[in-house]
């Protein structure tokens, strides 16, 4: 039977990250008899890639279906991450309503109030699920409070303050109403989807518009447009037409019509308003686009996301060691797989004026990070420069992004923390300390004040602290901030290092590299325990005599190098540096490899 739309409806999960989102899904997916219950199913059964199993989070809106008592509810999981943000932009578009999840224990975070600020300017209807009830120290009634006080703080309307509350435990797979019984499982929020959600508005025998908000790829049949129709009806075969960037108009044909249910896509014949859907037979589609009417097509309103606030330059690598990695090395080859980025990340911008070298611009660290871990999976070299943020010019002033930052931390390291964010203009705007041992506090911060904080955070806190940030507007140029303030322990030749030559070395600072390692002229090592960067030896081998002790090499004893991650390399890096990428290592290098030729750091 075909599906009207009171027979649909559709809602995005939005919350802070690691607030349990991927795992309702999946409980969701397994209660609606999606898989056999013999079925093996892995937990997280969104979180299709392997950075995103890695690291815990989700990085890609994805979308999926479920049918209950004979309505298709399109569920769609978004990222909790800030740097992802305009993959939650664009979900919302396709959206009636959301379901708004909070940690029981944890309460409304930064990312929290970020998706809420986006649906809440969307005007759609929340549903909220305070989930991990099971936690021994939850504090739902306060959880709740935390949650109005953020509504009335977003200048949310009476009709928005009047949502419904659920309580679930998404690992258990249940949920309750507030107040009433614990549930044994997810059928009251699925009741609660049926009654709080609205059905989509749209006329089947409307003008067809159809906004595609993400993109796919099937080995079987290409590159994959998703999003809503939000108007008429969507037919495969049909001659349609395409409404591009620029009101640029492309007649194409639907060659075929996917449904969503479960984690699988189902061959149909025609979508009406309302339907999430996935069309083939369009190369030349990016997000953002329109299919409309073949002869009287009426295109929507683009997509619109918040401006990228850091930037990096990606060039192809040009060290000693180039080629012996990497299947994917040249210019033409990074800037290809760079330009198939843009197709799908609508928060991306990229620079193509360079020859050899690319500036790209994106919402955060994280999110230019996990690009640059994707390329180096798939095979390519490259060298990245340090991290900048993105200014503008406001009234003949420049301006630059600033961060709302949220630390919690214990009373002990708050002195050192406190000191650290004042030298990089941090300014306290609240500080709340409930005398339990942690102290929480809130500063408005240039975002470059963040630009290798993460690390330094980590070091003051032994570990212990939390470090949450969101963008917050834009303020004049603050001044100055202090760079590393150690120099670099710099390789003066090429060779394999030795245990003899680190032995004698490590004295000098800290080495990123251990025995063996394969280094260059240029090839940052270590980190000097001074100001200024030294030109080293590491390569040294201890001279052969006739007379030696027998075990004097097996008595040197070296300290463990400190093995830089991706994230701590881009970190630690000055202007003057970059970081060098392949698929087998992640090295960090002077831009000016001759010793000779380079300016010195002074102390």
């Amino acid at each position: 039977m075909k599906p009207t739309t009171a027979d649909i409806r559709n809602v995005a999960i939005i919350a802070h990250v690691d607030h349990g989102k991927t795992t309702l899904v999946d409980a969701m997916l397994r209660q609606s008899g999606i898989f056999s219950a013999h079925a093996a199913v892995v937990d997280r059964v969104m979180d299709s890639l392997d950075l995103e199993r890695e690291k815990g989070i989700t990085i890609m809106a994805k979308n999926t279906a479920v049918i209950y008592k004979g309505v298709k509810i399109n569920i769609v999981d978004t990222p909790g991450h800030a740097d992802f943000g305009g993959e939650v932009e664009r979900t919302l578009k396709m959206v009636d309503a959301v379901l708004l999840l909070v940690d029981a224990s944890e309460g409304p975070l930064p990312q929290t109030r970020f998706v809420l600020k986006k649906a809440l300017e969307r005007e759609l209807p929340v549903i909220l699920v305070i989930n991990k009830i099971d936690r021994p120290d939850a504090r739902i009634d306060e959880v709740i409070d935390e949650v109005y006080d953020l509504f009335i703080d977003l200048d949310a309307t009476e009709d928005q303050l009047d949502f419904p509350i659920m309580m679930t435990n998404a690992r258990a797979g249940t949920a309750a109403v507030r107040g009433e019984a614990a549930g044994r499982s997810l059928q009251p929020l699925f009741d609660a989807i049926l009654s709080h959600v609205p059905p989509p508005t749209g006329d089947p025998s409307a003008t067809l518009q159809f906004l595609v908000t993400n993109l796919e790829y099937s080995d079987y049949v290409g590159r994959l447009a998703v999003g809503r129709v939000f108007e008429g009806t969507l037919r495969a075969g049909e001659i349609i037409s395409l409404c591009g960037i620029g009101g640029e108009v492309k007649k194409l044909k639907v060659a075929l019509l996917y449904g969503y249910e479960g984690l699988s896509r189902t061959e149909i014949p025609e979508a009406t308003a309302g339907d999430i859907v996935a069309i083939a037979g369009m190369e030349d589609v990016t997000i953002g686009d329109t299919i409309s009417d073949a002869e009287e097509p009426k295109p929507l309103p683009r997509i619109a996301v918040d401006e990228p606030t850091v930037s990096m330059v990606f060039s192809i690598n040009t060290s000693p060691f180039a080629g012996r990695d990497g299947k994917f090395v040249t210019s033409r080859q990074v800037r290809a797989r760079l330009e198939k980025e843009l197709l799908g990340n609508v928060a991306l911008r990229i620079d193509f004026s360079g020859t050899d070298y690319f500036t790209v611009m994106g919402r955060g660290e994280l999110q230019l990070v996990i690009l640059i871990e994707m390329m180096r999976r798939e095979g390519f070299e490259l060298s990245v420069s340090r991290p900048e943020v993105v200014t503008k010019t406001e009234g003949g002033a420049v301006v630059e992004p600033v961060e709302a930052l949220f630390v919690d931390v214990p009373d002990a390291h708050l002195g050192a923390v406190t000191q650290a964010l004042g030298m990089r203009r941090a300014k306290m705007t609240k500080m709340i300390n409930p005398g339990q041992g942690r102290v929480r506090i809130e500063y408005r911060i240039p975002s470059r004040g963040l630009i290798g904080f993460r690390s330094e955070f980590l070091t003051l806190t032994r570990g212990t602290g939390l470090l949450n940030h969101l963008f917050d507007g834009y303020d004049p140029w603050q001044g100055p901030i202090p760079e590393r303030i150690n120099g670099a322990l710099v390789a003066d030749r090429v060779g394999r290092a030795t245990a003899y030559a680190i032995f004698h070395l490590q004295s000098r600072g800290t080495f990123f590299i251990g025995e063996g390692v394969q280094v260059y002229e240029g090839m940052i090592v270590g980190e000097n325990s001074r100001p200024v960067d030294i030109d080293v030896n590491i390569t040294k081998e201890k001279k052969l005599t006739n007379i030696r002790a027998a075990g004097t090499d097996e008595a040197l004893r070296l300290v463990p190098p400190r093995i830089l991650s991706l994230e701590a390399a881009l970190e630690f890096i000055n202007e003057d540096e970059l970081v060098e990428i392949t698929p087998a290592s992640i090295r960090m290098r002077k831009k000016i490899l001759d010793a000779g030729k380079r300016p010195r750091r002074k102390e």
